[in-house]
């Protein structure tokens, strides 16, 4: 039986093998994590600067760059502010890569999806 622990949230897209990959190993941890499907609802912009914030990194080391918008919106560009690339990921929610699980334990971009394990609590 699988409690429910909500202190484990993942920004999820059920297309990406990726992201389906982190979701089964959260679950076969004996975890069920809050599942943002953030395509259809994004984040705040409070809640991606937390984000960014708690990766330890950037907006651009949470972006897509493979997206077309990517490089219709000219996102290449290395003097494009964080301000800038956050705009055009709450804009374009499909430029935030995932998976992003957020635990107790930390925040983390989950590719490949095997680095959900060092931050998942222990059940």
């Amino acid at each position: 039986m699988k409690k429910p622990m909500h202190s484990i949230k993942i920004y999820h897209n059920p297309k990406c093998s990726n992201s389906r990959n982190a979701l089964a190993l959260i679950r076969a941890h004996g975890h069920e994590p809050e599942v943002v499907l953030y395509l259809e609802t994004p984040p705040t912009c409070p809640e991606l600067q937390a984000i960014i914030q708690a990766t330890g990194g950037s907006a651009r080391a949470l972006m897509r760059s493979k997206e077309v918008v990517y490089a219709e919106l000219g996102l290449d560009n290395p003097s494009l502010t964080e301000g800038a690339l956050m705009d055009a990921m709450l804009a374009h929610p499909v430029l935030i890569n995932r998976p992003i699980v957020i635990t107790p334990k930390g925040t983390r971009l989950c590719r490949p999806p095997e680095l959900v394990l060092d931050i998942l609590p222990t059940p």
